[in-house]
């Protein structure tokens, strides 16, 4: 393929960078303020430095303008809340005293006021904190944070364009406020907000500000006519400004669908796109409107969020198409590469010739800038690049890495059979409840235990050699047989062995099966301080042999309560991974489903009579456009049972999610055909427990009664009330008593007191019912 140069120079930019540095310095400093051994002005100045070290590599790199306002200290959407001055009532006390500490508190909250609710962003693992807004609420504009990191980037000399949440999103994203009425909707606080952002604008043209970045996501899932309309309304008023800089309108995620239009037609300046995946279906759509004449394209051609290099000669193919429809096109990655992680030169222990097919962060970067020379100098001006790239993909196709026959065939046997159940569930209750014997409301946890210190250094300790398997595997012993102690000492009915050995719900099943690739540096941010590795799935999988049965047993000898064995399901196993973009999603599904399968079957055989498979990635992974829910959970749900049918119906299946909207997807819950199922519900007010129950929901939930995101302990009361509020939707026989979550990034003193006031509660509650 021959590229001509384009007519106008294309650039390069990017939307959002990792905010941790190389080292995750960020991470470490917040949480040195947390403990009380970084000061203020410490984390500020890492914080700083951690900027301008991104913004000198992006401009090193050939990014011609860098995003500025895209870091933050927790979350953007909660410094989007800031921004516009939407501060809960009960955080303003402490906003007010310190913004800072009152920042976190909104975040994380404190022992005696409750955090933001938190999900997950769109359909990413990332979190963010849930504004709540209400009829009362007040806006008002603060624009120091945006305009003084835009001044920072500028101080170094560089073109900078400040990124903020869009108004229309962030009010979508937005929940009423505690007291608010149920039926009460953000969007209609559109005329209030819309000034507020007039004057951040003015504010950040004052600072020098010639572009701003608005980010509309949102507007890639399904609309209603009236939120359309808020589109159409907001960037009308705000094209309309005559002291603001030129507007860039991000989408990404997906096609933009009913919304193209919309935007196309308003006063901004310039319009971006996701052109990968379910966004390349953008290309003909802008066509269909007549693309974006007297506007600037930026065009998301290279995934932001997965890993593997891009094909450039196919990337380079769309962008040529694309400049017949608008004035300027520029290059960049389908999103913010906050998604991915820093870069591939950190990784060590990957084999080299796999290395060449990864692009994190930087290498991306890299991409996106030799697609933008390519367009505006020709295809003879990257032929080096090009030849490389090939190179690269041709490798990565033909490795016997990508392909097991073995497993391709099991995976193609597969029957419907294979996938239900022995008997239905009514019989299999009455099995379970005579097998296990347990009480009304049985008090149970979902797995993970805190990692210590002290088992983080022995994991340490034995990848450096300091100490042999045999000495790791004492330590492990060691605190299984303290977390069960402590649960038969607490009261809880059915136990756990805490996890001690297990590094990330993901990575460690994922370093047991072939196919999977770990990296040591690949770090992304989950929520907050939280980064995970996702592990790279590269090829076909299996189970070379058992997993988690050892660990299992040895705690279900300990005590003669029953021990939960703990697996991680297999849409979350690709959810939390960088997937293969070779073959289906359900395809890969399977193969996982199938590996997990040979693990719960040996759990059974091993004595284990309560199997917990954790699916909390299934809401997140649902597609944004309602036209594709009804192929993704087909085969979603078909690969959880699967992985789970093949037990004796005395044989409990549980399966946990948490921090999503569940609203949506109940009967997807249903269809997996778990016995028990734990969500997250302390901090929505048991809303999960209401939407099952509206929809007749006919099994066991433990909607969650303890907020394990949060430092605070909640009192034995509070998690009873909870309780009750519980009991209004689901019957007591079928009501447990469970957290929200693991608990591996709490400490042990909040954990045991949490557990203590969890099991009190459920034992006041049990006894209110008896009496009744």
């Amino acid at each position: 393929m021959t590229t001509k140069p384009a007519a106008a120079a294309a650039r390069a930019t990017v939307y959002g960078y990792p905010r941790q540095g190389r080292n995750r310095e960020l991470k470490k400093a917040i949480e040195g303020y947390w403990k009380g051994r970084v000061t203020a002005d410490a984390l500020r100045s890492t914080a700083a430095e951690l900027r301008a070290a991104t913004w000198r590599r992006l401009a090193g790199a050939g990014v011609h303008d860098v995003p500025s306002g895209d870091f933050s200290y927790y979350d953007h959407v909660l410094d989007t809340t800031v921004m516009v001055g939407a501060i809960p009532d009960r955080h303003r006390e402490a906003v007010a005293a310190d913004a800072l500490d009152g920042y976190f508190a909104m975040a994380r909250g404190t022992q005696d006021v409750a955090p933001l609710e938190m999900t997950k962003w769109f359909d990413t693992n990332y979190h963010y904190l849930v504004p709540e807004l209400g009829p009362d609420t007040v806006f008002a504009a603060d624009a120091s944070k945006q305009v003084a990191e835009f001044e920072e980037a500028r101080a170094l000399g560089l073109t900078a364009r400040p990124v903020l949440v869009g108004p229309v999103t962030y009010l979508l994203l937005a929940k009423p406020a505690p007291g608010a009425p149920a039926d009460f909707e953000p969007l209609t606080l559109l005329d209030r907000l819309l000034p507020v952002y007039a004057e951040v604008l003015a504010d950040l043209r004052a600072a020098g500000a010639e572009w701003v970045q608005l980010d509309e996501p949102a507007l890639v899932q399904d609309r209603t006519p009236a939120d359309l309309n808020a589109a159409e309304r907001t960037y009308r008023e705000l094209g309309a400004l005559t002291d603001r800089p030129q507007l860039l309108v991000a989408s990404y995620f997906d096609r933009l669908g009913d919304a193209l239009p919309v935007l196309a037609r308003s006063p901004v300046e310039g319009l971006a796109l996701d052109f990968t995946g379910a966004g390349a279906a953008n290309l003909d759509a802008l066509a269909a409107v007549g693309g974006l004449p007297g506007k600037r394209l930026v065009a998301g051609v290279v995934d932001g969020r997965n890993i593997w290099a891009a094909d450039l000669e196919k990337s380079l193919a769309t962008l040529g198409t694309l400049l017949g429809l608008a004035d300027r096109v520029d290059v960049a990655a389908s999103c913010s590469l906050l998604h991915v992680p820093l870069d591939t030169g950190l990784e060590r222990d990957v084999e080299p010739q796999i290395l060449r097919w990864l692009a994190f962060a930087q290498q991306k970067t890299a991409e996106i800038v030799t697609l933008a020379k390519g367009l505006a100098q020709g295809t003879a001006a990257i032929t080096a690049e090009l030849a490389a790239n090939r190179a690269v993909l041709a490798s990565r196709a033909s490795s016997p890495i990508t392909r097991d026959p073995a497993v391709r065939a099991r995976a193609a046997a597969v029957t419907e059979a294979d996938a239900r159940r022995s008997q239905p569930y009514p019989e299999r209750a009455a099995a379970q409840r005579a097998h296990l014997g347990l009480p009304l409301l049985p008090t149970t946890t979902i797995g993970s235990f805190p990692q210590t210190g002290e088992l983080r250094a022995a994991r340490a300790d034995l990848r450096a050699g300091r100490i042999d398997d045999a000495g790791y595997e004492e330590r492990i012993r060691a605190e299984i047989q303290e977390v069960v102690a402590f649960q038969e000492k607490t009261g809880l009915d059915v136990l756990v062995h805490g996890e001690p050995e297990r590094n990330d719900m993901v990575q460690y099943f994922a370093e047991r099966l072939t196919g999977y690739l770990a990296t040591q540096h690949g770090w992304v941010q989950s929520y907050g301080t939280r980064y995970v590795r996702p592990p790279i799935l590269a090829g076909d999988i299996s189970r070379p042999g058992p997993m988690t049965v050892r660990w299992t047993t040895y705690a279900q000898s300990l005590t003669g309560r029953p021990v939960k064995g703990m697996l991680t399901g297999p849409v979350t196993m690709l959810a939390w991974s960088f997937v293969r973009d070779d073959q289906p999603l359900g395809d890969t599904a399977r193969q996982v489903a199938l590996a997990l399968r040979d693990e719960v079957n040996d759990l059974e055989a091993a004595g284990t009579s309560v199997i917990q498979v954790d699916e909390p990635a299934l809401r997140e992974t649902l597609p944004l456009r309602s036209v594709d829910h009804a192929a993704y959970l087909a085969w979603a749900t078909e690969a959880f049972r699967l992985t789970t049918a093949g037990v004796r119906p005395d044989t409990q299946i549980h399966t946990h999610m948490c921090y999503a909207e569940f609203g949506d997807i109940v009967q997807a819950i249903d269809d997996l055909d778990a016995d028990v199922i734990s969500l997250e519900a302390a901090r929505s007010h048991m809303q999960v427990a209401r939407e099952l129950a509206a929809h007749g929901y006919p099994r066991e939930a433990g909607p969650g009664v303890y907020d394990i995101h949060s430092p605070r302990v909640p009192g034995a009361g509070e998690a009873a009330e909870l309780l009750r509020t519980g009991l209004k939707a689901i019957p007591a026989e079928r009501l447990w008593v469970n957290p929200d979550c693991g608990l591996k990034t709490r400490g042990w003193p909040e954990t045991r007191a949490s557990l203590e006031n969890l099991v009190a509660a459920a034992r006041t509650v049990r006894a209110e019912l008896s009496a009744s």
